[in-house]
């Protein structure tokens, strides 16, 4: 009797761990089909600085995405275009276990170790901003970078009777996209309109008006022959025509580059900023979202990958192109709608 009994406790004891496990296993299965349901995913959209014009319009594109598609989607960001800070921030998504990070990169260098740290975890990084990005799965541009280069430098030079001494703004020495845009205006300008010169090294003032202004107040003191500054940042054409505006300058230099429309009209109603050039910084936010989330469902980018309302795209390597950029004038500001 005794020996029934303990084989009837050993066996109940099987039984239950038998249950245990095929509980476990069909928690562990809820979990990974619950992490596959869109409105479980969490991607993190790191931008270079919040709380100017153009990230707030880029956090609208991040919020439709959200809407559309019940994906927990939001923006952060250092409070200036500060890359350690951005590390910083990125550290932390990845100990809080996010499913994507989303990054408009301060310095790309800098940020190759703490992105390929995420990819390590198993996060999904796409950057914006900055082509072949370290780190990144994919990286995606709203405009080809070369010709939206000549279309800022065009303007530039018809206004200003392409001759004279000019500024180039970036928004940091080591922002990708600024630099690559100011490589070949310099390039471009040299090659179609030798009388025009660089008056000093591109300047690192465009994400900060009040910076930008004074960096033009100094150099409208310095340099006789300044005629033209060329802002890539959306705050150093608004620093920029503030200076003017106040030094009664606005006929005397062409001002043109990177603006939010609304941010920039009453200076291009003024004529102090000549012509913005940009494209709509929601659909940075909204595209990179969307590569993001197609990763997250093991979905392939191919040449027949599309994004909603975006037009045509084309790949190359882990490079995503779109291009629609925008000019902005006096007379057209109040129709892109921010």
């Amino acid at each position: 009797m005794k020996k029934f009994i303990s084989v009837l406790i050993a066996l109940t004891m099987l039984l239950s761990l038998a249950a245990c496990s095929s509980s476990g296993e069909e928690k562990s299965t809820d979990k990974e089909a619950k992490k596959s349901s869109d409105s479980d995913y969490e991607i993190a959209v790191v931008v270079k600085v919040v709380g100017i014009d153009y990230f707030s319009v880029f956090e609208e594109g991040v919020k439709k995405f959200a809407d559309e598609f019940g994906v927990n989607a939001y923006v952060t960001g250092p409070s200036s275009a500060d890359a350690a800070e951005q590390v910083n921030i990125i550290e932390d998504l990845i100990n809080s276990g996010v499913d994507a990070i989303c990054v408009v990169p301060n310095d790309a260098t800098v940020l190759e170790s703490v992105l390929q740290s995420a990819q390590d975890k198993g996060i999904t990084v796409v950057t914006t901003e900055s082509p072949d990005q370290a780190g990144a799965d994919w990286d995606v541009e709203m405009i080809i970078n070369d010709m939206f280069a000549e279309l800022v430098a065009e303007e530039a030079a018809k206004n200003c009777g392409g001759s004279g001494q000019y500024a180039l703004y970036v928004g940091s020495l080591t922002v990708p996209l600024h630099n690559a845009w100011a490589d070949h205006v310099e390039e471009y300008l040299a090659d179609k309109y030798p009388d025009m010169s660089l008056c000093t090294d591109r300047i690192a003032c465009g994400e900060d008006a009040a910076l930008a202004r004074e960096t033009t107040l100094d150099l409208l003191k310095t340099y006789s022959d300044l005629n033209c500054i060329i802002g890539f940042g959306s705050q150093g054409p608004i620093g920029a025509a503030e200076a003017l505006t106040e030094e009664d300058k606005i006929d005397d230099v062409t001002v043109v580059g990177n603006i939010i429309p609304s941010e920039g009209s009453q200076y291009l109603e003024s004529g102090a900023i000549k012509a913005g050039f940009l494209w709509n910084p929601a659909d940075s936010g909204y595209a990179s979202c969307y590569i993001a989330k197609t990763i997250l469902d093991r979905k392939k980018i191919d040449d027949s990958f599309s994004i909603p309302d975006m037009g045509d795209i084309d790949l190359d390597g882990t490079n995503l192109w779109i291009d629609n950029p925008i000019t902005i004038t006096a007379d057209n500001w109040e129709s892109f709608g921010f």
